[in-house]
């Protein structure tokens, strides 16, 4: 038998799953770790239009968090580890031992991609900086001056700074820490906590945990959402999956925002009851992170909420819609609008240039009221004093 869920119910599951339902209790260093492993992962962005992307996603489940509990887990307690998920991100160490098969297939990958580099004599970088880092140990790519950096690296980086994404990507080095938010590398050994590397973990346990926990953390998915959640595994070995645990999972499906034909999709059996036990979010409103997790799957993030949005970042100035880095608004399980605005950090202001609010959402002064509120929170977050609305930032 099928179960149905509401739009309106499957917005509450999903937010409930990414943790935007919890409660805003005085956040504790270990109440972050259980929130963060909840999640499943944080992204992690360079981009500090208002505040780093981990940072901002943290904060908008909870506005007591505070950078250091985040600073002491991954760089002292080795509780967090930083690695690939689909880009950077910020991982529970509990989840390491399944990151060993990431690490195997990201070598069997890259050392393709080496092949083609081979004739530049890739290979003696690669030993040159596992070398020095075992040696010095906690390096950046600045402390590698080449004096001659022949081409075909990633995104044409050195080589010596190729070399050492490929030792952290393939697991023997880990990021001891970042400074002006360049990593610090180190070997994963020196890093994280012996116990971390202790045992093995099979093929088959790797890609049931794999989907298990994705499909836990989305409450409903289909075989591509559950593949595409920690980009782990491949879509094929994710539908396989479905398919050899049948009698675990049942069909769902999941009514669109749009009123359209319900999608079908996969929850464990017996999730109606749990499904009924989760809060609704909170009715107050929040400016989310580009980078947070309820809109990583920009697709499903239509499908559920009825909200078209995409990062403008790459796209040249005279072609955007929006803007260059435009934060979504969320207020209680609706995505009501999104605002473009910069925090000013010499003068002090979290200057807002413009507000779209979705058609059939008023700008009532209550909701005005609380959009500043949320931005004045927001602010002396970021580290800013006041917030100013620039002419024009409604429109007009």
């Amino acid at each position: 038998m099928t179960l149905t869920l509401s739009n309106s119910d499957a917005r509450r599951i999903f937010l409930a799953t990414q943790g935007l339902s919890r409660p805003r209790g005085a956040l504790t260093k270990a109440g972050l770790l259980d929130l963060i492993t909840a999640i499943g992962f944080v992204q992690v962005d360079s981009i500090a239009t208002v505040e780093r992307a981990h940072h901002h996603i943290l904060f908008a489940r909870n506005p007591s968090y505070k950078r250091e509990h985040l600073a002491t887990l991954l760089e002292t307690d080795g509780e967090l580890f930083e690695h690939w998920t689909h880009d950077a991100a910020i991982i529970p160490s509990a989840f390491y031992p399944y990151w060993k098969h990431r690490f195997a297939r990201s070598r069997a990958r890259l050392v393709e991609r080496w092949r083609s580099w081979h004739e530049n004599g890739f290979e003696s970088y690669i030993e040159h900086v596992l070398e020095r880092v075992t040696r010095e140990g906690r390096l950046m790519a600045r402390d590698f001056e080449a004096e001659k950096r022949p081409p075909g690296g990633w995104w044409n980086w050195h080589p010596e700074k190729t070399a050492l994404e490929y030792h952290w990507r393939t697991g023997t080095f880990a990021i001891a820490g970042r400074e002006g938010f360049q990593k610090v590398y180190d070997l994963a050994t020196r890093v994280l906590p012996a116990h971390r590397f202790a045992g093995a973990v099979s093929e088959e346990a790797f890609i049931d945990w794999a989907c298990t926990s994705a499909l836990e953390r989305l409450g409903f998915a289909t075989s591509g959402e559950i593949a595409a959640f920690w980009d782990l595994v491949t879509p094929e070995e994710a539908k396989r999956w479905v398919e050899a645990h049948r009698d675990r999972l049942e069909p769902v499906a999941i009514a669109p925002a749009d009123g359209g034909k319900p999608r079908a999709s996969h929850a464990f059996a017996g999730s109606a009851a749990l499904f009924d036990a989760l809060p609704p979010p909170p009715a107050r409103l929040r400016v989310l992170s580009p980078f947070d997790p309820l809109l990583r799957d920009r697709n499903r993030a239509e499908r559920l909420f009825g909200f078209n949005y995409r990062i403008e970042v790459f796209v040249p100035a005279e072609k955007r819609i929006w803007g260059y880095y435009v934060f979504p608004l969320l207020e209680g399980d609706r995505l009501i609008g999104r605002i473009d605005m910069k925090a000013d950090r010499k003068a002090g202001t979290l200057d807002v240039r413009r507000l779209w609010l979705e058609p059939g959402v008023r700008a009532s002064g209550g909701r005005l009221a609380a959009l500043d509120a949320e931005l004045t929170r927001l602010g002396r977050f970021a580290g800013v004093e006041r917030t100013v609305y620039l002419e024009g930032w409604r429109g007009e």
